[in-house]
């Protein structure tokens, strides 16, 4: 039966005001669009109105709003342009109206939208501003003839509708497809640090995302397209995934910010900042330890505030190195080719069009290497990979390993990352306002810079050298003299000669740059020194470093004291979103305040954790802790299997480690200084500690010794050993291969951080200011970050602050000090429980430092201070500054 309704007879189907109402009602496209869909229907008395959007190829339709079709196939059904009637609506430009659809050549049944019942079908063009933005359709269960005017009137309305659509696709902001959704989160590592995206993923397969190394790609990459719908379907994860799909966009698109409140001198010249490894998550594995780590925490809080920085590192594509143990206990490393296509990275492209690659002339021929692009939030990583066609066979493998070969590998590996990096932003179009070298590893990147200067203004050396360091900043880490790259005056002709020639010096003069006695033509060229010469903002990364750094290079500065040596510091943050437990996230959102996280530099923010109930927040570590030791006995007896052991041993690490037991924690390089085996000292008394029925105690180990570092291999194989030991294998495991995967389990989890290293020789430390974010306490010798930070009831203290000249002094005095604080102070409190079970003295410390430290020692303090102490000063963007006269 055919029906023609002569009764719609309104002069418009949607008026300019009612546009507008519905926009402010719905508030955002996609709201809006589901409004005018239903309202639409309503006027015209069909049963189904539906808009269907162009994707950005401009070849496809997808469903982004509907009124009757099934509503789980927003953002689901779509179309090519040559399929379906709303496909020859898009492709002719034109209204189509058909009476009976299943009749009609172009229909095509998508079985999903349950449209079977419907008959009759009209649709129109949805245009602005004379450019095509999707259809819009109406139907009907009965066939319906429809008139001229009921089309014309459609015609109208769409075009109401118009810029509405625009907006929607514009913004991106429509429902597209869910795997698209998905993918578009995984190239992006925002979604590492947003709890919300993270259980997106692991939900879609909880075991093959562990298996994966919680790598999106890899698992978007091994389901097919249908089966992510399915599994999408089943879970009822697609208000999910839009959710955080959404929350990305208007992260990503946000300008009310600190960063353009505070930095917005450098949008046009951002700050480049050069690192040796980037520690941004363990699916991408170009990082080694504490430095590769603090760079990934500084770009992603510059993403969080939106400071304009990029960063520039190398791509390892075999990383650092997988290890294992032996039988004996002995480490051994194990390098795996990283497959590029399971990464997020894209080539980067030039401002020519093309993917960029650098050329790097040295007295031995060129170095070429091409560039990835990661997306890190709003700021771009830039990986340089030497594996191109064209280079020596040992020039394909020098970014093959993270801190691998010998002196000339890696002044090749250095010359790389600092001029290639700065010619790869130039070829990209980027004129950096500020360079930040983060360590003495990037420090040629001055020299490339000095010589660009001379070559767009005409300068001579003197005359660009003059200038250039005003805008360049230099991080120093390492306490220690040996720890600082040192090359023979040889090898840096070989490398840099060709560069020398162009900026006019002599190869003596080029040497001072790097030598504390520039007249001593025995003294290696460091490129420490490099970094100090060449920047007008040198720091630290603690307080006591920086005491510590204007000793070692007073001599620099002759004719000043030791206070006056221009060594300032910036104390090292973390992260918060990185390595916050999702409990404690939740936590933190009900007694702090939604958004506290934008304002997790400041102290205000964390006051509320002393209004949180005693109960709910050890409740919340106890959750935490469980979580840890599940992980600690899965990977301990994925260990032990890897060793062929008897199956006696796999059934034991099944169950050791308590939930009762206080748990210590302990996750750092094994180098020799770091003392792992400090607790061993006296190893009968540990035994009657560990094995105290009533009060005992646990002890997690990981860390890596470098390849070449026997001392603390054997270190480490010391406290490997234990897990055999009668006395000790209940309660002391290692755990292979730690990186941040691990790290996060632990510095979650465990109720107490081990720090003992020797003082003063740990520069900063940021793991134990990992654990205050999630409520642990930090028992540590007076070091790095703990130095400033402890305060007598924050947590605990191993010695004075003193040291002994002698080493072996020194050691045995800590040692006891570290005993006598565990079995006086740290346990007797852990212990010490009221009625309800809970221990009081323990939770108000960890409330203590939450409040006092969760703020001070956040990587957005850090990187606030970078950006108001050097970036906006070294880019020209003080307001007012005036200098004493010297």
């Amino acid at each position: 039966m055919t029906h023609s309704h002569e009764a719609t007879d309104v002069s418009h189907v949607l008026t300019l005001e009612e546009i507008t109402n519905l926009t402010e009602e719905g508030g955002k496209p996609a709201d809006t669009l589901m409004n005018v869909v239903a309202l639409i229907a309503t006027r015209f008395r069909t049963d189904v109105c539906s808009a269907y959007l162009l994707e950005p190829d401009r070849s496809n339709l997808v469903l982004a709003a509907t009124l009757g079709l099934h509503p789980r196939c927003i953002g689901t059904l779509r179309m090519p342009l040559n399929e379906g009637l709303a496909g020859m609506v898009a492709e002719q430009v034109l209204p189509v109206a058909v009476d009976d659809v299943k009749s009609h050549p172009r229909f095509k049944y998508f079985r999903e939208s349950g449209e079977e019942v419907y008959q009759s079908f009209l649709g129109v063009p949805l245009i602005d501003r004379g450019i095509l933005q999707g259809v819009l359709v109406v139907q009907t269960k009965d066939r319906r003839v429809f008139r001229d005017d009921e089309i014309r009137m459609l015609v109208e309305a769409a075009n109401q509708v118009g810029p509405v659509v625009s907006e929607a696709r514009t913004l991106d902001r429509f429902i597209a497809p869910v795997q698209e959704r998905l993918w578009s989160l995984a190239r992006n590592l925002w979604w590492s640090w947003d709890h919300d995206c993270i259980s997106l993923f692991r939900d879609l397969d909880p075991t093959r995302w562990r298996q994966v190394n919680q790598n999106p790609i890899t698992l978007l990459g091994e389901i097919p397209l249908g089966e992510i719908e399915r599994r999408a379907a089943e879970l009822v994860l697609h208000s999910r995934i839009n959710y955080v799909y959404r929350r990305q966009q208007e992260y990503l698109l946000a300008d009310r910010t600190w960063g353009a409140a505070n930095a917005g001198v450098l949008r046009p010249r951002p700050v480049a900042y050069f690192s040796a490894e980037f520690g941004l998550h363990e699916s991408l594995p170009i990082y080694s330890g504490g430095l590769g780590i603090l760079a990934g925490d500084h770009i992603k809080s510059a993403s969080d505030l939106d400071i304009p920085l990029i960063g520039i590192g190398l791509f390892y594509g075999q990383g650092y190195f997988l290890q294992r143990l032996d039988q004996n206990g002995w480490q051994r490393e194990e390098y795996l080719q990283t497959d590029v296509n399971q990464l997020p990275m894209q080539p980067a492209i030039g401002k020519n069009g093309e993917p960029v690659v650098v050329e790097i002339e040295t007295r031995g021929g060129t170095v070429r290497a091409k560039v990835w692009r990661v997306k890190v939030g709003r700021c771009d990583l830039l990986l340089l990979d030497s594996n191109v066609a064209g280079n020596a066979p040992e020039d394909r493998e020098l970014t093959s390993r993270l801190y691998g070969g010998d002196g000339r590998t890696r002044i090749r590996q250095e010359l790389l990352l600092g001029v290639g990096g700065f010619r790869a932003l130039r070829a990209m179009g980027i004129s950096p306002g500020v360079l930040h070298l983060n360590e003495g590893h990037s420090g040629f990147a001055v020299f490339e810079a000095i010589r660009n200067r001379m070559q767009e203004e005409g300068l001579d050396f003197d005359g660009a050298a003059s200038q250039v360091p005003r805008e360049v900043v230099f991080t120093t880490h390492t306490p220690v003299p040996a720890g600082h790259d040192r090359f023979s005056p040889d090898l840096i002709e070989e490398h840099l000669g060709p560069l020398r020639e162009q900026l006019g010096i002599s190869q003596e003069k080029l040497m001072g740059f790097g030598r504390e006695n520039p007249s001593d033509h025995n003294e290696q060229f460091c490129m420490t020194v490099l970094g100090l010469l060449l920047s007008r903002r040198a720091n630290a990364v603690s307080s006591l470093h920086c005491g510590v750094s204007r000793a070692m290079w007073r001599g620099l500065f002759p004719g000043r004291t030791e206070e006056s040596v221009p060594i300032g510091h910036i104390t090292n943050g973390v992260h918060v979103p990185s390595w916050l437990a999702p409990q404690m996230c939740r936590l933190y959102d009900r007694h702090l305040g939604i958004g506290w996280q934008e304002h997790s530099g400041t102290a205000r923010t964390w006051e509320e954790i002393e209004n949180v109930d005693d109960g709910e927040l050890w409740e919340t570590h106890l959750s935490l802790k469980a979580q840890l030791l599940d992980f600690v006995r899965r990977r301990a007896r994925e260990q032990s299997e890897r060793r062929n052991e008897p199956k006696e041993t796999l059934q034991h690490l099944g169950k050791v480690l308590s939930p009762d037991a206080l748990t210590i924690g302990f996750a750092r390089r094994f180098a020799t200084y770091k003392r792992a085996n400090l607790v061993l000292a006296d190893i009968q008394r540990l035994a009657s500690i560990v094995n105290d029925p009533k009060r005992p105690v646990q002890f997690l180990f990981a860390g890596k010794a470098h390849p070449h570092d026997e001392p603390g291999k054997k270190v480490l194989q010391q406290i490997a050993e234990l897990m055999r030991e009668a006395n000790f294998a209940n309660n002391f495991v290692f755990i292979e291969d730690y990186d941040i995967n691990v790290g996060r389990h632990l510095v979650q989890g465990v109720d107490v951080w081990l720090n003992n290293p020797r003082r003063p020789l740990e520069a900063s430390g940021t793991s134990g200011q990992k654990v205050v974010l999630n409520g642990g306490l930090n028992l540590s010798v007076l070091d790095g970050w703990w130095a400033e930070a402890y305060d007598g009831l924050n947590g605990f203290a191993i010695g004075t602050g003193r040291t002994h000249s002698n080493m072996d002094v020194h050691d045995s005095r800590d040692g006891n000090d570290l005993y006598r604080v565990l079995c006086e102070e740290l346990i007797p409190l852990y212990y010490q429980r009221d009625r309800d079970g809970l221990p009081r003295g323990w939770i108000k410390r960890m409330k203590r430092t939450i409040r006092t430290l969760g703020w001070r020692f956040s990587a957005d303090r850090m990187v606030m201070d970078y950006t108001q102490k050097c970036y906006v000063p070294a880019a020209g963007g003080t307001s007012s500054e005036i200098k004493a006269p010297c």
